[in-house]
C-alpha cells in the first residue's frame, strides 16, 4: 500500500502530537490551530506534525467539482515549517486512500508517526464515507490510546475563518477581507513566461506570469501589489483578465513592476496583493487606456507607501 510506505518513509525520532487536515493557505484559522499544537507538543515533550494531503481529497473524490488552491502544495510545506511544525507529513492521496476506514487510517498514522494524540476542529472527519468524526476519534482514543483534543474554530468580525470563506472573498477582489482571513496578504508565485508585449508597446512593460490551472485567484481587475523577485521587493501593478481593449483572450496575470531594470523571463517570482484599485475595463483606444495606466500607476504606488 503506496501511503503505508510514505509513512514509513517518514520515521520520526521522538512521539507525535499531530493534526490532520489540506491547511490550503494556511490560514488564520489553521495557524489558531496550529500555535495551540505546538504550545501543548511542547508541554507533553512531543514532537509537533502535521498529516497533510496532495492532490486536495476533494478533486479526488469529486473529480467534476474542482477546488481551486489557496496555496501551491509546496508553498503550504514551507509556510507550515516556517510556523515551527517539526514534521510536516505530505500523502499522497488516492482512490485507495478514501477507501480507508477511519479505524484503518488512525492504526497507520499512530505505527507509522507513534502518534500520543490528535488536535483537530470540531467538524473535522477522515476515513471512508467521512466516517471518522469527533464520537468515533474519541472512541477509537481510548481503544488505542492517543489523546483527543478538540479546538474551537477561529472567528474573525463574527465568521467562522475557512478556505471556502476566502476563496468567496478573492472572487469579491476583496483583499482586506482576505488579508484579515488569512493573517498575510494573498499571493501567487510562478515563472514569468513570453508575452505578445503590448503592455511595453505602452511603456509599461509586464511581466506574464505561468499560473497553474488549479491556482485560485481574485476577480479580474487592477490591483495594488507587491512582486519579490530574486529575494528583493518592489512595487507593482497587476492585471487580472483579458485584455478588453485588445479583443478578449485568455485570462492572464501581469505585473509591471514599478522601478525595476532588468529582464525578468524565465525568473521566479511571488506577488502578494495589497488592494484592488479597479475593475477591468475595455478603452476605446490604446491611447486612453495607456493614460488611465499612467493614473493606475501614480495611485497604486501612493496606496502602497501608506501600506508599508
Amino acid at each position: 500500500m503506496e501511503i503505508e510506505q510514505e509513512l514509513a518513509n517518514i520515521a520520526p525520532q521522538s512521539e507525535t502530537l499531530l493534526t490532520i487536515g489540506v491547511f490550503d493557505g494556511v490560514h488564520a484559522g489553521h495557524r489558531y490551530l496550529l500555535e495551540k499544537l505546538k504550545r501543548k507538543a511542547a508541554e507533553r515533550n512531543l514532537v509537533s506534525g502535521v498529516v497533510t494531503f496532495n492532490p486536495h481529497p476533494q478533486s479526488v473524490l469529486n473529480p467534476h467539482n474542482q477546488i481551486l488552491w489557496l496555496s501551491a502544495p509546496e508553498d503550504r510545506v514551507k509556510s507550515l515549517q516556517r510556523l515551527g511544525i517539526n514534521l510536516v507529513a505530505v500523502l499522497t492521496f488516492t482512490q485507495e486512500v478514501a477507501k480507508l476506514s477511519a479505524r484503518e487510517f488512525m492504526i497507520l498514522v499512530k505505527k507509522h508517526l507513534r502518534m500520543r494524540g490528535i488536535m483537530v476542529g470540531p467538524d473535522f472527519t477522515l476515513g471512508r464515507g467521512q466516517e471518522g468524526n469527533i464520537h468515533l476519534l474519541r472512541t477509537l482514543g481510548r481503544e488505542m490510546n492517543f489523546s483527543l483534543e478538540v479546538i474551537p474554530p477561529c472567528t474573525i468580525n463574527g465568521e467562522i475563518v475557512s478556505s471556502t470563506l476566502i476563496r468567496q472573498a478573492l472572487t469579491q477582489g476583496d483583499m482586506g477581507k482576505v488579508r484579515r482571513l488569512m493573517g498575510h496578504y494573498f499571493q501567487i508565485g510562478g515563472k514569468v513566461v513570453p508575452s505578445d508585449k503590448r503592455g511595453r508597446i505602452l511603456g509599461f512593460p509586464t511581466a506574464n506570469l505561468d499560473i497553474k490551472p488549479q491556482q485560485a485567484l481574485p476577480s479580474n481587475g487592477i490591483y495594488a501589489t507587491v512582486t519579490q523577485v530574486d529575494d528583493k521587493q518592489f512595487h507593482s501593478a497587476t492585471n487580472i483578465g483579458t485584455r478588453p481593449t485588445f479583443g478578449k483572450g485568455k485570462k492572464t496575470v501581469e505585473t509591471h513592476l514599478l522601478n525595476y531594470k532588468g529582464d525578468l523571463y524565465s525568473k521566479e517570482i511571488r506577488v502578494e496583493f495589497v488592494q484592488k484599485l479597479r475593475d477591468e475595463q475595455r478603452f476605446p483606444s490604446s491611447e486612453e487606456l495607456k493614460t488611465q495606466i499612467e493614473q493606475d500607476i501614480q495611485e497604486i504606488d501612493a496606496i502602497l507607501r501608506a501600506a508599508s
